[in-house]
């Protein structure tokens, strides 16, 4: 997908299965992104708030602290809340996949993982992220112009008050 793109973007792993960590770095690192890990959720935590990824994919059962609750805690927070969060689990019940997207998720993929279907889903949600991104400073960009026409007239509209008082 990006492969040779100006932009590398940043996927935060976070498995305690240190074989599936390695077999999706691998996958995700040939496909051109920079590939982070994560052995539990506690480590995931503390490397977001040192690095933003674009995207983390995130396994629910973990020790300690489940997927579900770095979820939350990503979701609660200002700064990490916009990251597109995608579950990959074994778990395949649709209450799981419910919980999943309640708590924030922006997709599932079940376990045993395809790799040709983890790629696809990544690149969707890079995409998506980016689109999102454009989009936000697209529109700040707007407020600038809207503000800017709104001084201009009010300076004009001054200008013609005083103009007709005259």
């Amino acid at each position: 997908m990006n492969t040779g793109n100006e932009q590398k973007y940043s996927i935060l792993l976070v498995d305690d299965n240190p074989q599936n960590l390695t077999a999706l770095s691998r996958i995700l690192t040939e496909q051109g992104y920079h590939v982070r890990t994560a052995i539990n959720g506690q480590v995931a935590l503390k490397s977001v708030q040192n690095m933003l990824p674009d995207l983390i994919l995130l396994d629910i059962r973990m020790s300690g602290m489940d997927g579900y609750e770095v979820c939350r805690q990503l979701k609660g927070d200002e700064a990490t809340r916009e990251i597109p969060v995608l579950f990959l689990s074994a778990l395949d019940a649709p209450v799981d996949k419910v919980k999943a997207f309640e708590v924030g998720g922006v997709d599932y993929i079940t376990k045993p993982f395809q790799p040709d279907e983890v790629v696809a889903r990544v690149e969707t949600h890079i995409t998506l992220r980016t689109m999102q991104r454009r989009l936000q400073a697209q529109n700040r960009e707007l407020e600038g112009y809207r503000d800017h026409l709104e001084d201009l007239v009010k300076t004009r509209t001054a200008e013609l008050t005083e103009t007709n008082e005259h």
